[in-house]
């Protein structure tokens, strides 16, 4: 029988509406809902690829323990008893920092992931957390905390309404946006040409969205930091500054003057690639600019002045009067939540870093998190406090994360491993146990994540369209028991473990002072939610003490859950709208446009002014349309075509080292050496080359036909993991110092 149903796309930070056509429960058709309220019928090509992931006969769908050199099959209660007493007795002998955790980046695509990891850190207790953030992009989560008070303090552009918008680090035609949940953002983009506005690009990369601007500046890599320092000070030395009405909220004006002083258009050409005259025009525009704003993603991250560059963006809108204003660069108000509307409006606690160290080297850390280029190091390295068993969660740092050759050497010394995972790719290859999740169809979907960094508020909601196939079980039910486990209880119920982290949340939303539902008496609220179980649950109270909720029935016209699955199309919830002072969570209750750490970091970039490349290569990543993880390498939809790991070379580049069109090349940096097909073009300015990220695919163990028969290189074998940006602990992806010789 042939049915349609409505469901978000789980795929990219998009967040598009599709309308799937089934035939019984297979998946035969996906295209865009025309109806829905965000993406009005846009849809990538990664969307369609729905089909394949849910046929992939490599996907694992019951719990495998390892036997030998491979994995066997085994029952759910078989592999939960063997974590009991494996992790059990490490907890147990060695204490809780000997079990490390990593999150990879699908949690943030995933209900469950979103809602139930949380519980299962909570009780594992350790401070050996990881996760893709530190990849990605902490540097900007680190900066909007200490500007503004919350690790989700980040203002989105305002693209559906801007006229000038810079561009760094980001390639919105090829990623659709990252950091900016807008469905077709690059229609979004052609829109602001059409009506007037003006599209600039910095990237060393002439990419889709470079060539789709109105000016391309090619900027050298890892100097967007210089760049936008003189930016800054040409606001300052011309007379540009003009807060408006942020000023009586903002601190630390006159302390960036002072520290913006030697990066001056002249000192940062040579640095940055950029002309000094440049500079100080795009400095100019954006300041004459009707309205404008600066964006900047994880090509400014992921490079060793990553958290400057993060800061001086927002420095630049505020100082340009175009923070916190339509057409400039907004907060979001998410209907579920997030830390920006949770406790006393205008003032907080703000953001801390460093409460605990990494034991080998002393990374600080952030956000509750060590960098992932730690992790190695600290399972590798002897002593108290190893770190002997690790739970992964939907991802493959072997492949997305630094100096990939030694964790998976890591890995292979430790004395047990849980993965969480559908797949078994270059890292779950490593597991004792591997517990699989549900299929997509069979989950139901809502954007926590991404909502809370929309361009347009929003709610969406997608139920399951399948029921779990038998002999599975829903992955927030496998979180759940591996919770217990972590908690010394084993024996409690999977109703017991969530009626107690539903009560949690539930009390938590009824405290907050910023609720519509603060006050609630918690009985009466219980009420209104103890019917659902699961996920289910846990949203349905997120939106009813969520800014736009009914807090319980005492605003009857509020959001719930019922109310979202009423309107399958979504509901557009207006706008994005000045909250300043509102969202500030600074102790000082103002932005501080001049944060200690990062005004004590300014140095390291000053005395960076002096650096000249000198003929040398660096490598860059790049990002492609048809691929997000280097799971989706694996779907045949998204494999080939203009999915290329090839490594990009100028051809000035190619005639200097002997490399033709076509050739192997053998890459080397300090970490490793790579083999790769060469492709000769002058998309990458001289001087850099780039290899794209997210492949890997092992010859040993991994089980993933399509992914296993592409041409698969590994670019993050070349990332140094002792190259890291000291105050957020990110990786240095872009910019890493490389040789090249023909193969």
């Amino acid at each position: 029988m042939e049915r349609v149903a409505h469901r978000t796309c789980p795929l990219c930070e998009a967040t598009c509406g599709l309308t799937l056509t089934l035939q019984d429960r297979e998946l035969v058709k996906v295209r865009g809902d025309d109806e829905d309220v965000f993406s009005k019928g846009y849809l990538c090509p990664k969307a369609i690829a729905l089909i394949d992931l849910e046929r992939d006969p490599d996907i694992v769908r019951t719990p495998l323990i390892r036997e030998g050199e491979g994995f066997r099959e085994a029952s759910w209660d078989e592999a939960f008893e063997l974590i009991t007493e494996k992790l059990g007795g490490i907890l147990s002998e060695h204490g809780r920092d000997a079990v490390a955790v990593y999150l990879g980046n699908p949690n943030a695509h995933n209900l469950a992931g979103s809602l139930y990891a949380k519980p299962l850190l909570k009780s594992l207790g350790t401070r050996n957390i990881y996760s893709a953030t530190t990849v990605d992009q902490m540097p900007k989560q680190l900066a909007g905390g200490l500007m503004f008070g919350t690790g989700l303090s980040v203002p989105i552009p305002d693209v559906d309404n801007t006229s000038y918008l810079l561009i760094l680090g980001a390639n919105p035609f090829v990623s659709n946006g990252s950091l900016l949940t807008a469905p077709d953002l690059p229609g979004r983009l052609r829109a602001l040409r059409r009506r007037g506005g003006k599209l600039v690009v910095a990237d060393p990369r002439r990419t889709r969205t470079a060539e789709e601007a109105d000016e391309h500046l090619s900027i050298v890599p890892g100097t967007d930091a210089h760049f936008l320092f003189a930016i800054v000070q040409t606001l300052f030395a011309d007379g540009l500054v003009s807060l408006g009405r942020l000023e009586q909220h903002t601190a630390g004006v006159e302390e960036v003057r002072a520290l913006a002083q030697p990066f001056t258009p002249e000192a940062a050409e040579p640095v940055c690639g950029i002309p000094a005259e440049t500079i100080r025009r795009i400095a100019r525009e954006l300041a004459a600019a009707k309205t404008a704003a600066v964006y900047a993603r994880i090509g400014t991250c992921t490079q060793e002045f990553g958290t400057l560059a993060s800061w001086l963006v927002d420095v630049i809108n505020v100082l340009t009067g175009n923070l916190d204003r339509p057409g400039g660069a907004l907060f979001t108000k998410p209907a579920a939540g997030s830390p920006t509307t949770a406790g006393a409006p205008g003032k907080g606690r703000g953001v801390r870093t460093g409460r605990h160290r990494s034991r080998v080297r002393g990374a600080p850390e952030v956000l509750g998190e060590l960098p992932v280029a730690c992790l190695a190091e600290e399972i590798l390295t002897p002593g108290e406090g190893r770190v002997r068993a690790l739970i992964t969660l939907a991802g493959n740092p072997v492949v997305s994360t630094p100096d990939a050759t030694t964790l998976a050497r890591a890995f292979d010394a430790l004395d047990f491993m849980v993965s969480i995972d559908i797949y078994i790719n270059d890292t779950t290859r490593h597991a004792d146990v591997i517990l699989p999740g549900e299929p997509a169809l069979s989950r139901s979907h809502y954007d926590v994540a991404f909502y809370a960094l929309s361009c347009r508020n929003i709610a969406r909601y997608s139920p399951a369209i399948n029921p779990v196939p038998d002999g599975q079980i829903p992955e927030w039910q496998v979180l759940l028991r591996m919770t217990g486990i972590a908690a010394g209880a084993a024996d409690a119920t999977v109703e017991q473990l969530d009626e107690m982290v539903a009560r949690e949340v539930l009390a938590r939303g009824l405290r907050n002072p910023s609720s519509p539902a603060n006050g609630v008496e918690e009985d009466e609220a219980w009420k209104a939610v103890g019917d659902r179980t699961g996920p289910e649950r846990l949203l349905d109270i997120l939106l009813r003490s969520g800014p736009y909720g009914d807090a319980f029935g005492r605003e009857p016209d509020g959001l719930s859950l019922e109310l979202l699955e009423q309107h399958p199309h979504g509901i557009d919830l207006g706008p994005l709208q000045p909250r300043i002072p509102e969202i500030l969570r600074t102790p000082s209750g103002m932005i501080e446009l001049a944060p200690e750490p990062i005004v004590a970091d300014c140095a390291r970039l000053s005395e960076s002014l002096g650096r000249r490349r000198n003929g040398a290569l660096v490598l860059i990543g790049r990002r492609q349309l048809r691929s997000n993880n280097s799971w989706m390498h694996n779907l045949p939809l998204l494999a080939g075509g203009s999915n290329k790991c090839t490594l990009h070379i100028h051809p000035d580049d190619a005639s200097r080292f002997g490399i033709a069109e076509g050739g192997a090349v053998t890459v080397t940096s300090s970490a490793g050496s790579v083999r790769i097909e060469a492709e000769v073009t002058d998309e990458v300015m001289p001087g850099v080359v780039s290899i794209p990220h997210g492949w890997g695919a092992a010859d040993d163990g991994v089980r993933a036909a399509v992914a296993g028969g592409q041409a698969r290189t590994n670019s993050n074998v070349l990332a140094p993991s002792d190259m890291i940006d000291p105050l957020s602990g990110n990786a240095v992806l872009n910019g890493i110092p490389v040789t090249i010789t023909p193969a």
